[in-house]
């Protein structure tokens, strides 16, 4: 048989065109519809981002904005249905597995007004988009054995999601830190999960499904499960004095350290960057600094390591988000499933511009078994 080119894991490889987000891995660039993302974190907002993605154009006015905004907030409830289905679930089940099972419920009982045009499912996404923040919110209360808190539509985007997790309105200042780190995971290209989804939705299968799927892909420690298995690191270490042993322990055994490394970029992630100065503001305001410490050493260890091999591995988004969350007040097992609350609009946006022009992914692969086998009937062998 003929020898075949391929690449594992598709690295680099270009499966299709989009307008959607590009990533300059070697200068550190993220950019959403041309938009850089340090501008976008510090002078927009997630409801102007969302609307962005879902339309692919900001909106005109801020008249524009808040007519989105009221939209999508009047969809924050859940069905009734749905929220059966939450409270039969094993309260051990991990909040991924029962998300992505209750996502692709969520279209049993479409509304009949929506037809299954460009727009409507431009509103089955901003619908999506409205009941994710409940839905983590739900998933987690019936975890803890807590009552459901409904949603509010007199809070903003990042502040109501906080709200029915634990009841309190944020203070202004992680309102808009939340609301920012939602900004950061929104979309990053053909991402795993993006991917799953584009793959799904190529068939045709609905939004709901083509949902579900990411999820599920997300779910995964080398994905979105990324951030809780770096809090987890910082609390095995304990302390700034025993990052220096653990970090050559570490590295003698050739493990991965948990937050470092991209296969994109080749510098620093800048949403990294971001999250690291709302992480040492907010540690410094509560006076608990050792896990940003603890990050700082492990990340300063690596670029001592790796000065003058050419060889460079930088802190991606993962490896300070978890700590701030932590600082919020959120348990790390309700990361993942904040990553999904942000990139439900990364994969509608996905999927829409997919099939304003489908064609169904069908790659190939490169077979290296065996063939013409002699066939034994059972009884003869």
């Amino acid at each position: 048989m003929a020898e075949v080119n391929y690449v594992r894991g598709l690295a680099g490889v270009v499966a299709d065109e989009s307008r959607i987000c590009t990533i300059d891995g070697v200068k550190g660039e993220l950019y959403y519809y041309g938009y850089p993302i340090q501008v976008l974190a510090e002078k927009s907002s997630f409801m102007e981002i969302s609307f962005l993605l879902l339309n692919g154009k900001l909106p005109a006015n801020r008249q524009e904005l808040a007519s989105f905004e009221k939209e999508l907030s009047s969809h924050r409830e859940i069905p009734g249905f749905v929220e059966s289905i939450i409270k039969a679930f094993p309260k051990e089940a991990h909040p991924m597995s029962s998300l992505q099972a209750v996502v692709a419920t969520m279209g049993m009982q479409e509304p009949e007004s929506l037809n299954d045009t460009l727009e409507g499912n431009r509103t089955r996404a901003i619908r999506l988009t409205a009941m994710f923040p409940t839905l983590v919110a739900y998933i987690h209360r019936h975890r803890m054995g807590q009552e459901f808190i409904r949603p509010r539509q007199d809070l903003s985007h990042a502040a109501n999601f906080l709200y029915m997790l634990n009841g309190q309105v944020p203070s202004a200042q992680i309102e808009k830190m939340f609301d920012i780190c939602l900004i950061l995971h929104a979309e990053h290209t053909f991402n795993a999960s993006t991917f799953a989804g584009r793959v799904i939705g190529s068939t045709l299968a609905n939004l709901y499904a083509s949902v579900s799927g990411a999820v599920g892909a997300l779910f995964g420690p080398l994905h979105g499960g990324a951030n809780e298995m770096a809090l987890e690191m910082v609390k095995s270490i304990g302390s700034v004095e025993k990052a220096d042993p653990w970090f050559a322990d570490t590295v003698s055994k050739k493990k991965k350290i948990m937050g470092m490394g991209h296969r994109v970029y080749k510098t620093i992630d800048p949403r990294a960057k971001i999250i690291r100065r709302m992480l040492e503001e907010l540690a410094h305001q509560k006076g608990e600094t050792t896990g940003l410490k603890i990050l700082d050493r492990l990340a300063e260890l690596m670029r001592k390591k790796l000065e003058g091999t050419g060889k460079e591995i930088w802190p991606n988004v993962d490896f300070y988000s978890g700590s701030l969350y932590t600082l919020m007040g959120i348990d790390s097992i309700n990361f993942t499933p904040i990553f999904a609350i942000s990139r439900i609009t990364g994969w509608s946006a996905h999927i829409l511009e997919l099939w304003s022009d489908n064609r169904l992914y069908r790659p190939k692969a490169q077979y290296v078994g065996e063939k013409d086998l002699p066939f034994l009937p059972i009884d003869a062998r």
